[in-house]
């Protein structure tokens, strides 16, 4: 059985690139913001890898995770990221409330290296 992610950004370029690349592998939602992905995560049990844009309107990636993480405490959390490693990102990866970090343009090769590698 395949596994289901679900991946936001507010960019739908991004979204489409990735679930292209990603839908061979897995079952995969997309959602334009964090509240729309928090809906997937109640509405999609199934959900057990999450990956987030950092930066996006309303609610930047890590605060969708900590919200996403009181929905499904045991999903896999990553960032996806066009900016490099931030403070909050790293210090986010030291207490494990993330898995993992990619810059952005995303190496899908190198994802799903790192879920083969988790899963």
């Amino acid at each position: 059985m395949k596994n289901t992610l679900l991946y936001v950004d507010d960019e739908p370029i991004n979204l489409q690139l990735f679930e292209i690349h990603m839908k061979k592998h897995f079952n995969v939602y997309t959602a334009l913001s964090g509240p729309i992905a928090l809906q997937h995560m109640t509405d999609h049990p199934e959900i057990d890898v999450v990956f987030s844009d950092m930066k996006m309107p309303h609610m930047d990636g890590l605060e969708f995770i900590n919200e996403a993480k009181k929905i499904k405490a045991n999903a896999q959390y990553y960032i996806l990221s066009g900016y490099n490693l931030s403070p909050d990102i790293n210090k986010a990866l030291k207490d494990k409330t993330i898995l993992g970090y990619f810059q952005k343009p995303f190496d899908i090769g190198k994802i799903l290296r790192e879920l083969q590698s988790n899963t």
